[in-house]
């Protein structure tokens, strides 16, 4: 793998306190953009966005249309759209039919942050209850990306992490206690 350039995670059910207890741990130098789909169900992302931010240590914004990933910035994919990363490292949305279920679906994030970023991406999947990331993961290894999964033994809803060790296997599969450190080492020159 390059030195990582960007860092995207996917997860579902549980995700908030998953979230906040990884973001809370990151390290506030961190240089990488970080993009997060979390699928919430409600119509924004303002709450979850205000949520992230009691606690993390990096600024938490929503991701918007044609900006480009900011280094050091957490954002978030807006409510109802699929958020993909172009060639060009900026953010595009769409609104094409749901995948898994979800819109945004983690996968979509995933594969096209994967072509985008290729050896120099960081994919991670947290709890949650059904199979999104799976297919985007293994995007993100089959290109020479890192793939990090929760321990479906520690995460809240085991589902997510499982399905994708099953279809894409990780590079680390950890707790939640123990990402935040890793990427840590792995993301701070």
């Amino acid at each position: 793998m390059a030195t990582p350039q960007a860092i995207v995670i996917g997860c579902s059910a549980g995700g908030l306190t998953a979230l906040e207890a990884l973001f809370a741990a990151l390290d506030p130098a961190l240089p990488q953009p970080i993009a997060v789909c979390c699928h919430t169900g409600s119509s924004t992302v303002d709450l979850l966005c205000e949520l992230l931010g009691d606690h993390a240590r990096l600024p938490v914004v929503e991701a918007r249309e044609r900006e480009p990933l900011k280094g050091g910035v957490i954002h978030i994919a807006p409510s109802g759209y699929h958020l993909l990363v172009e060639a060009s490292r900026r953010f595009s949305l769409s609104v094409d039919a749901r995948v898994s279920f979800a819109r945004p679906s983690i996968d979509v994030l995933f594969e096209s942050a994967a072509e985008a970023y290729r050896d120099a991406l960081i994919g991670i999947v947290l709890t949650g209850a059904n199979s999104d990331g799976a297919e985007g993961l293994r995007r993100i290894r089959q290109l020479g990306g890192l793939a990090i999964a929760q321990d479906p033994a520690d995460a809240e809803q085991s589902a997510m992490p499982q399905a994708a060790l099953d279809l894409a296997g990780a590079d680390h599969c950890l707790p939640l206690a123990a990402i935040a450190p890793l990427l840590n080492r792995l993301c701070l020159p």
